[in-house]
């Protein structure tokens, strides 16, 4: 019977969870869920110097934001360390590590003198086979891994093939520093394997690191988990993303006013793809998910992409559903805290009434709540000052005979409010051109909304009415 696919997002908490970083949680994730598996989430929080709690909470958050749940509890590494010791131990019992007194100065003599010679730059064995009566007094070892020096290791990857590794090239990796902490690639290995991990799948920039604990594994005698190195994300101009690019924390895209289904159909299409379709949901990507498809070259991270895919999303979400989604996020928006004191429940019907239109002129939800302030602002409005001028420059009686034309209207629906304006523009000898702006700067206090027919049903007879009454 086969194992169950247990994939890992493993971050470090020692800042947010970067655009790239989600990316390669997402890309577990839907493994995980397109095999029947399960994703753990560990915190490598070992540099403790670096790692912070606010850190852990940012990554935790970010990743509840996107909706990407993991299984069971999350994992904090340096937790284990007594484990990675053990097995650093294991090694040094079985011969397959070594302890190195190597002083910082001859390590950097030997740097300076493989790169003099064109060499790479590995530890040159000095302590390989020296026995400990050489250890000189007073100086803490670090413990060494003792890698094969003879042959090639290969790695088996399920997106850049098999790659080839000589392992005179591999060094002798540091297992345990000079004050007994386990480093990275020890902590790594026995955390995967004590967690069942079964997939690995990470950055290209992680396949060297791959051969390095393929040996390790070896030596233990453990299976080494499946292999799968997914292409970097780098920016429009095809250089290494950058914050300028967008390799901000996902809190960011929270805060620009994205969805979590549109950041998640985005971000699978950076690296991997399913035919030409670009726009799919999140089902439909679990559901046809696999290795084959991840591309071997960088993919470029495209803001107007992006925003082009979160205003389909937005216009083809349903009322309710984008009203839930509008409404959780407005802590975290700009304008949203503001926004959210005026959103009675009242001013919530008249909103999700308002959707269908608000909704197709919006790319991001800081949008829609922007073209969604004339609805919850209270009266007397807010009047800019190009619609003060307007408003200023309005003939005596205007605002009153079309106070008075509009309470005719007994269905207040868009082509009856439309009749009745056209009307009142005929009977004044005006263009609905003139009309329409003195409308528009009475009922939202700008000079900029959706269609003025439009906003006067949105606002209904009563509070229409009631704001042209403030101005008479």
């Amino acid at each position: 019977m086969a194992a169950t696919v247990v994939t890992r997002f493993p971050p470090s908490p020692t800042g947010f969870l970067h655009i790239g970083g989600a990316r390669t949680a997402l890309f577990n994730w839907l493994y995980a869920k397109a095999n029947g598996g399960r994703m753990v989430l560990r915190i490598e929080d070992t540099d403790r110097e670096r790692s912070s709690q606010e850190a852990i909470d940012a990554i935790l958050d970010g990743m509840k934001w996107l909706e990407l749940d993991w299984d069971g509890e999350p994992v904090f590494q340096a937790a284990r360390a007594d484990r990675h010791i053990e097995v650093a131990n294991q090694l040094l019992a079985s011969g397959d590590a070594y302890y190195c007194y190597s002083s910082p100065e001859e390590l950097q003599e030997m740097r300076e003198k493989a790169r003099a010679e064109g060499l790479a730059v590995v530890y040159d064995g000095t302590w390989r086979d020296r026995p400990s009566s050489d250890a000189p007094d007073g100086v803490k070892p670090v413990l060494r891994f003792k890698s094969p020096q003879d042959g090639e290791t290969i790695v088996k990857d399920q997106v850049q093939g098999d790659v080839r590794f000589a392992n005179k090239d591999l060094d002798d990796l540091i297992l345990l520093r000079s004050d007994g902490s386990p480093t990275y690639n020890l902590s790594v290995i026995v955390d995967d394997h004590d967690m069942g991990v079964t997939h690995i799948m990470r950055g290209v920039d992680h396949l060297t690191n791959a051969a390095r604990q393929s040996v390790i594994y070896n030596a233990l005698g453990w299976d080494i988990p499946i292999m799968a190195h997914i292409p970097l994300i780098h920016g429009p101009d095809g250089a290494k993303l950058s914050k300028r690019h967008g390799a901000l924390g996902v809190e960011a895209y929270r805060e620009m006013g994205y969805l979590p289904a549109a950041m998640r159909n985005y971000l699978s299409r950076l690296g991997w793809s399913h035919g030409d379709d670009e726009i799919f949901s999140t089902e439909q990507a679990i559901e046809w998910f696999d290795f084959g498809a991840i591309g071997k070259s960088a993919s470029r991270f495209d803001f107007d992409k992006l925003e082009n895919l979160n205003g389909h999303y937005i216009r083809n979400m349903d009322d309710a559903e984008l009203m839930s989604q509008l409404v959780k996020a407005l802590p975290y928006l700009p304008n949203g805290p503001e926004f959210s004191k005026k959103l009675t429940d009242a001013a919530q019907l008249t909103l999700l009434k308002g959707l269908p239109v608000l909704k197709e002129r919006a790319k991001t939800l800081v949008e829609l709540v922007d073209s969604a302030q004339f609805i919850v602002n209270i009266r007397p409005l807010p009047i800019d000052e190009k619609a003060a001028t307007i408003i200023g420059n309005l003939d005596d009686g205007f605002l009153s005979k079309l106070e008075a034309k509009l309470s005719l209207v007994t269905e207040w629906n868009h082509d009856n409010i439309k009749e009745a304006v056209k009307s009142f523009a005929d009977e004044q000898g005006l263009k609905l051109g003139k009309v329409a702006p003195a409308l528009r700067a009475v009922l939202t206090g700008t000079i900029v909304s959706p269609g003025i027919f439009d906003v006067l049903e949105i606002l209904g007879k009563t509070e229409t009415i009631g704001r042209i009454s403030d101005h008479i």
